[in-house]
């Protein structure tokens, strides 16, 4: 049905995307997860693995937490190894062509919070260019990303209250994949 590629560094700490994670574990077990942290503790990707997963499903969803305005180091070093020359782009690198890319990362501010000479200062959304233009160039459709904001316990959220929203979040995220079929 479709893949998730899981770019959280510490999974079992976290409570956002662990509960996601979780909730489309129970609720559709056939999508494929692979847990870069866990797969790959040494950041030594098997690259090969990694591309017949991709080659596999027409849907790749990339569910991490937003670091820094941008994605944890696994998941990018996971981008640089993975997206081959001759295998993503190239003469010959058409092997992604078609294929779906939706972002769903987790936020710990609140939505309004990201806006123009707002506490961040650029809409959330300016934030992912980079994986935008990395599917333009390896001739994947784009899709609009989707957040999961109000994630962080500094904001005032309860790891209940978060929780909660994130079974909420992953059935959201699951109806939107279903609609892509």
């Amino acid at each position: 049905m479709a893949l998730i590629i899981l770019g959280h560094p510490q999974i079992k700490e976290s409570v956002a995307n662990k509960a996601i994670i979780e909730e489309i574990q129970i609720t559709n077990p056939e999508i494929e997860i692979r847990n870069l942290a866990e797969l790959y503790p040494d950041f030594k990707i098997d690259i090969k693995e990694e591309q017949e997963a991709l080659l596999r499903h027409e849907v790749i969803i990339f569910q991490y937490p937003l670091y820094w305005y941008n994605m944890p180091a696994i998941l990018k070093h996971w981008f640089d190894v993975v997206f081959e020359h001759q295998f993503a782009y190239g003469s010959k690198g058409d092997k992604l062509k078609g294929k779906k890319v939706l972002v769903s990362v987790t936020v710990g501010s609140l939505e309004q919070e990201y806006r123009t000479f707002g506490k961040h200062n650029f809409r959330i959304a300016e934030f992912f260019k980079n994986i935008e233009q990395t599917a333009y160039f390896t001739q994947m459709t784009f899709l609009d990303p989707i957040f999961f904001h109000g994630t962080s316990a500094v904001d005032g959220f309860t790891q209940d209250e978060v929780k909660e929203r994130a079974k909420m979040y992953a059935n959201r995220l699951l109806n939107y994949v279903l609609k892509l079929k």
